[in-house]
């Protein structure tokens, strides 16, 4: 539909979605809603290898939760869809590479759904903040992921204190991976996609799977798992087609051709 607040670009094996919501690209129940299920196909797609998330427009990414919805009757509680906030933040088995390009401000529930992208690309205008703390609530999501992403301290300042980061600090903390001017922001996002989309799909799985999985194991115990192909992206990788297809290419001298089964 031409006047959803969710535009999709679908292209070879990459789909872009961008957030078109005047005048800021807030979320609201609805919005989050057709996110979900946005990226809940995604997910699904086998023909689908990569996502870039963006924001329409020059001004805004995303400032998150809508808050004139909320004023309006959107519970803060309600029912955000699959994947709970934004469609991604909480969405189970998303094992394939998600790169978010922020074109400006990016803050609250904004802030987290970038964070929620394995990849983080920013124009050179781009702020960060998470200002939850002068309306009295908590950025739930960013208190869970903002002190492993960052250095701990810097983390807890913005959560305490709201205060902005412009683009340059925020990529000397780590937050963003590479800065680029605004004009240039969605051409290197999708000259990312396309190299990720050439890559192998299962070895993504795999990787997604691990690190996700990891996050709260002990090493040895991760690496137990690893070897015992107790990761079920793991198993089914050492027993693909596209396995075998990366060590004949190796020895052939050519570059494989990966089938993603």
């Amino acid at each position: 539909m031409t006047d959803s607040p969710i535009k999709t670009k679908r292209e070879g094996f990459i789909l872009e979605v961008t957030l078109d919501r005047p005048k800021a690209n807030a979320i609201d129940l609805a919005t989050s809603q057709i996110m979900g299920d946005v990226f809940t196909e995604f997910r699904d797609d086998p023909d689908l290898r990569v996502a870039i998330v963006t924001g329409a427009g020059e001004k805004f990414f995303c400032p998150g939760w809508d808050l004139k919805a909320a004023a309006g009757g959107d519970a803060v509680d309600g029912d955000y869809g699959k994947g709970g906030f934004g469609g991604l933040q909480e969405l189970r088995g998303l094992n394939k590479p998600v790169i978010a390009a922020v074109n400006g401000i990016c803050c609250g529930g904004g802030l987290e759904l970038a964070l929620s992208a394995d990849i983080i690309l920013a124009a050179d205008h781009a702020t960060f903040a998470l200002p939850e703390i002068r309306s009295g609530t908590v950025a739930d999501a960013a208190s869970i992921k903002l002190p492993k992403r960052i250095p701990h301290h810097i983390a807890m300042e913005m959560l305490f204190t709201g205060r902005w980061l412009e683009v340059e600090e925020a990529a000397r903390w780590g937050m963003v991976n590479h800065i680029y001017p605004a004009s240039n922001l969605m051409a290197e996002a999708w000259k990312l996609a396309e190299l990720l989309a050439s890559g192998p799909p299962l070895v993504y799985a795999a990787i997604k799977e691990i690190v996700r999985e990891a996050e709260d194991m002990k090493f040895q115990d991760a690496m137990n798992r690893i070897t015992k192909s107790q990761f079920a992206t793991v198993e089914t990788l050492y027993r693909s087609e596209d396995e075998k297809e990366g060590a004949r290419a190796f020895a052939e001298k050519r570059d494989p051709v990966w089938k993603g089964r």
